[in-house]
């Protein structure tokens, strides 16, 4: 590492958002101040049949308004939302992108899954009518890649392209990586975070057969609800967080609103089991305190952490041991919490709106709460923001992200000062 890469400074300058709570980050900050909850029975397909009946999907999506309707026609719903969330970002960040600038703007957008509607679409057209039928269309519409190649499409953004498949961290993973990228001098900006899209037939089936969701179909709204001792499951969601990141020099020089700078990025790997944290989450206590390393900021500066938080039982008391462990004494002067109570867990984005929900924590002085908390589970004993958002001044925000595999990391944002 050479002392250029450890000298720039990156920044937070554009938000961008499509979730279960709102379609832009105005609507997405009050649904998360105000504890709207987004999830309800799925209405994407017929679920009758299956044992999970419940989703948090993004409404009143209308790809038109980002896009031609040929254009949309030809991107999987998880693309949709990371190229709309992506426009959005660039937009707050009143950043053009032009002949003179596209070579150093790049773009990262992670997927969990990738475009599994259309693949599983595409099988059935296969099944019944045979391999000619198949659209010449369904690879490009399917690899997991193709937000993040559609995103540079759209936006002529020709710098460092690429996309993180790390389950429910590859949000964050594309943060980070976008991070070093600026950091080290490889591109002035990056339009990076999370998409995904996978409430689908077969990914509720699946996800359901390995007992990870929630089967709360008869009260929906309070089926998300981390740290609590009733809690029995994640619920899937769907959407798109995104950020701008800018090369601070870059974006003084051109007089942007900068939200938050972006310090410190931990990763970690459990090497333990496919789905379950090791005991104490050794790996999330690694990431954290690797993240705060790089950001050499001391524990006690931290004044919110967003959780993964995904509601699970193995999940939220690992990752609460690990809290304890990194902050000691401090974990019980933190503010922490868990969004996915109001969004459901994004898989691949849950990273991107949570990064959006953190930055937005530093600039508004204010934590989301953690909705549907209300027995205390005697292994999650931090404070949780209870069920109503929080006036906080947050001068540092840690942005917990774990997915299957026993991939964690743990994103560090601060105030801005010049």
């Amino acid at each position: 590492m050479t002392e250029d890469f450890k000298r720039k400074r990156v920044v937070v300058t554009g938000v961008g958002a499509i979730t279960p709570i709102g379609n832009n980050p105005s609507e997405y900050w009050d649904g998360l101040t105000s504890g709207r909850n987004g999830i309800g029975n799925i209405t994407l397909f017929d679920a009758r049949s299956h044992d999970c009946r419940i989703a948090g999907e993004v409404k009143n999506f209308d790809p038109q308004d980002f896009m031609d309707r040929k254009e949309a026609k030809r991107m999987d719903r998880f693309s949709q939302f990371g190229v709309s969330a992506a426009k959005q970002a660039l937009l707050d960040a009143q950043l053009v992108i032009n002949d003179l600038n596209a070579e150093q703007i790049g773009v990262m957008i992670g997927s969990g899954i990738g475009g599994l509607k259309v693949m599983e679409e595409q099988q059935t057209i296969y099944l019944n009518r045979g391999p000619d039928r198949c659209s010449p269309f369904m690879v490009p519409m399917m690899i997991a890649n193709m937000a993040s190649g559609l995103t540079a499409i759209h936006t002529g953004a020709k710098g460092p392209n690429s996309c993180p498949v790390t389950a429910c961290a590859a949000g964050s993973n594309a943060i980070g990586d976008a991070f070093r990228l600026v950091q080290g001098g490889y591109a002035q900006a990056m339009i990076c975070g999370g998409a995904e899209a996978a409430i689908t037939p077969l990914s509720i089936a699946g996800f359901a057969a390995c007992r990870a969701l929630s089967l709360r179909n008869d009260d929906p709204t309070t089926a998300s609800r981390p740290f609590d001792l009733n809690r029995d499951g994640f619920v899937m969601g769907e959407g798109s967080g995104i950020l701008v990141l800018e090369e601070l020099q870059h974006a003084l020089s051109r007089g942007a609103r900068i939200y938050a700078e972006i310090v410190g990025y931990g990763m970690t790997c459990d090497a333990f089991h496919y789905t379950s944290p090791p005991p104490g989450h050794e790996g999330a206590a690694r990431a954290m305190r690797m993240a705060l390393k790089d950001a050499a900021i001391s524990t006690t500066d931290v004044s919110y952490i967003n959780a993964h938080g995904t509601s699970t039982p193995a999940n939220d008391s690992a990752e609460s041991t690990a809290v304890k462990t990194v902050f000691s004494e401090h974990a019980k002067k933190l503010a922490v919490s868990s969004t996915k109570s109001m969004t459901g867990h994004l898989l691949g984005a849950s990273g991107g709106i949570e990064a959006v929900a953190s930055v937005l924590s530093i600039a508004n002085d204010r934590v989301p709460p953690t909705i549907n908390h209300k027995t205390p589970d005697p292994e999650c004993d931090l404070d949780y923001v209870a069920n109503v958002s929080r006036e906080l001044k947050v001068d540092v925000a840690l942005s917990n992200s774990f997915g299957f595999g026993g991939h964690n990391v743990a994103l560090v944002f601060k105030k801005y000062v010049p």
